[in-house]
């Protein structure tokens, strides 16, 4: 597929019919998959949000898009998108069900990773056809979402019957389908979560130390060095390992700690927790030797800063 042209990669003989699309949810999901279908041919019709940046979100990529309610974006639309936080999905699947607003033969869409389309049974009771289209993105809430959809690998959940469906729409929105079996969607979401969210936060934290530290331009060190590191543990996983953990450098670690604790003391549990699953990994791929990992080991577990050896590993992060 031509990640360039997403939305030309159909012949039209294989494109489902156009669509009315409803987006109930104008978080920063929504109306960036609603703008990525308009643009495949299918037609906004509706959009609902209730705080100011959602109305806003939807001005800006669903512009000349009536916001409404609910229930009323139902009435408008062939294709719903439930884009509603994970906790607020089985809620609202069965408020709408029992009000009477899901009509047979509609296309209910969430786009929640952590369920597959058990959560809309109610809505499958009422004769809807249920979907589950999580993309595997982080998504800022602005146009460039729709750019970067382009190649992004979709988490779909789908009855047998509809399979075709789901992909022609995820192929439409320009991502690349990844079928997830309806017991696996917690543990496919927790290890995107793992990944992603926890990124954020380590980047935001490396990078606060390190204007502490006295560095004018964090985001500008950190950059190369984060992306050859990702592409790194994309193409070769746990052999992509480096830095003192890995070489088992208990002293420069016990410096680290130290330092953590003085100047940063809520970062320590999680330097303390990674430190010890990258041990562990580098153990078990025969990268850190048995008989340096004794006293890195030692180290961890006393998250003092104070053990280990005086050893004056190369402090590069290689």
């Amino acid at each position: 597929m031509n990640a360039t042209a997403p939305h030309d990669s159909l012949d039209a003989r294989d494109r489902p019919a156009r669509l009315t699309v409803g987006v109930v949810g104008a978080g920063r999901v929504g109306p960036a998959l609603a703008a990525s279908l308009q643009l495949a041919g299918h037609r906004p019709v509706a959009v609902s949000g209730v705080s100011d940046a959602s109305v806003r979100r939807a001005a800006a990529l669903l512009p000349d898009v009536p916001l409404v309610e609910p229930v009323e974006v139902l009435a408008r639309a062939e294709l719903v998108l439930l884009t509603v936080p994970d906790d607020t999905l089985p809620g609202l699947v069965e408020g709408l069900a029992e009000t009477g607003a899901v009509r047979p033969g509609q296309l209910i869409v969430h786009t929640s990773g952590r369920y597959g389309t058990k959560v809309l049974d109610p809505a499958l009771r009422a004769g809807a056809l249920p979907l589950a289209l999580h993309p595997a993105m982080t998504f800022t809430g602005t146009t460039v979402d729709v750019q970067r959809l382009a190649g992004c690998s979709f988490g779909v959940t789908a009855p047998e019957e509809l399979r075709l469906a789901a992909e022609a729409l995820v192929i439409e929105m320009g991502g690349e389908p990844e079928w997830i079996a309806e017991e696996s969607r917690p543990l496919y979401h927790a290890a995107l979560a793992l990944g992603a969210n926890h990124l954020v936060t380590l980047v935001a934290q490396s990078m606060e130390l390190l204007r502490t530290a006295g560095v004018a331009a964090p985001d500008r060190m950190l950059g190369p060095l984060l992306g050859a590191a990702l592409d790194n543990a994309l193409r070769s996983g746990d052999a992509a390992l480096t830095g003192p953990v890995a070489r088992g450098d208990a002293g420069t670690v016990a410096a680290h700690i130290g330092e953590l604790r003085r100047h940063a003391p809520q970062t320590v549990a999680g330097y303390l927790a990674m430190a010890r699953a990258t041990a562990d990994r580098a153990l078990a791929h025969g990268m850190l030797k048995p008989e340096l990992a004794e006293d890195l080991l030692g180290v961890l577990a006393d998250g003092t800063g104070s053990g280990g050896t005086s050893g004056t590993g190369s402090q590069e992060p290689r």
